[in-house]
């Protein structure tokens, strides 16, 4: 049973912490529901802001509501909660992609609780890294993060590099030329507003970061259909520092498990200063995302592209308000 000192009010912070999540488009496709009675908050996926063109079997909504579960656990830790997953523990519901009991205070996991500090701290950054390379000691730490959470996170070699690139650019191209990606795209970085003036979710124009001067960037252009002023323009590197992140199999738990990886290797890159960014555009395509693997590796599936580097970080997107992601039921 929970402890009668777990109210609402701690949940609350709890999931305020969970939404800093990062999520495709940053359509923030959860949904939470406490149960005082067990203990029990549920992770619900949100089908109505799913990308029915770009993610149609809802992959990537998996890997971004996992992102929000890690960061439960990590505020759980941080607030001296013990907590419990299930993941997918109902299959009659399959909107219901985790419970996680909490159930009293414990000083467990100390390596997620020192990742507390960085759940605010990590943006998304789309504007170029220096050439300086990472560390192969703060590389060594991202592997060992994810391996934490059963994936496995790898370095191109400099053949695979160029492959990874070359589908960047292929996917950009594929999104330029396709209107219903093109539309999904802009409809969460349009400027629709919510009614307190000030929209909640997707990819506001601040976010956008520099046009690339010098040809496809690494990162996505949100603003391709939505022109900013004073955006300006920048080169970004020409050889980035990516890393893959994959699982052995390609199920909707790999796809969970996936998520919390992300997240786990994203808030210790955060940790240890440095930017991040996600390339996922070549994971849109089914008939690319296969060529993404090497197959040197011993990783099945990859699940997302991370860009890594010394940069400026980003700037801070919207979050919908804890109570409206938020529901306490029975």
């Amino acid at each position: 049973m929970i402890s009668p000192r777990i109210d609402p009010e701690t949940v609350a912070q709890l999931v305020g912490d969970a939404v800093t999540a990062p999520s495709m488009h940053n359509a923030q496709p959860w949904r939470f529901v406490y149960r005082p009675g067990s203990g029990v908050v549920e992770l619900h996926g949100d089908p109505e802001r799913a990308m029915t063109r770009t993610d149609p079997n809802h992959r990537a909504l998996h890997v971004g509501c996992a992102a929000a579960l890690f960061n439960l656990r990590v505020s759980a830790v941080g607030h001296g909660l013990r907590t419990r997953v299930r993941l997918l523990p109902d299959g009659l519901q399959p909107w219901l992609l985790a419970e996680v009991a909490i159930d009293g205070s414990s000083d467990e996991d100390q390596e997620l609780a020192v990742l507390h500090h960085a759940l605010r701290r990590r943006h998304t950054s789309r504007f170029p890294f220096s050439d300086e390379p990472v560390p192969d000691a703060l590389m060594d730490g991202l592997r060992s993060a994810a391996r934490l959470e059963g994936c496995r996170l790898s370095v191109p070699g400099e053949w695979h590099m160029g492959t990874v690139l070359d589908l960047v650019r292929d996917a950009e191209h594929r999104e330029g030329i396709d209107p219903l990606v093109r539309a999904e795209t802009a409809a969460w970085s349009a400027p629709p507003q919510a009614p307190t003036g000030t929209r909640r979710d997707g990819i506001p124009a601040a976010a956008f970061g520099p046009r690339s001067s010098g040809g496809v960037s690494p990162v996505r252009d949100f603003g391709r259909d939505r022109p900013a002023p004073d955006r300006g323009w920048a080169v970004f590197e020409k050889r980035p520092q990516l890393a893959l992140l994959g699982t052995p199999t390609d199920t909707r738990v790999d796809w969970l498990r996936a998520g919390q990886a992300l997240e786990r290797v994203l808030l210790q890159a955060t940790a240890d200063g440095l930017a991040t960014s996600m390339t996922s555009q070549p994971l849109e395509w089914r008939e690319l995302r296969w060529t993404l693997r090497d197959p040197a590796e011993a990783m099945g599936h990859v699940q997302m592209v991370l860009r890594l580097g010394y940069g400026p970080q980003g700037a801070a997107t919207p979050r919908r308000p804890v109570d409206e992601v938020l529901q306490i039921g029975t």
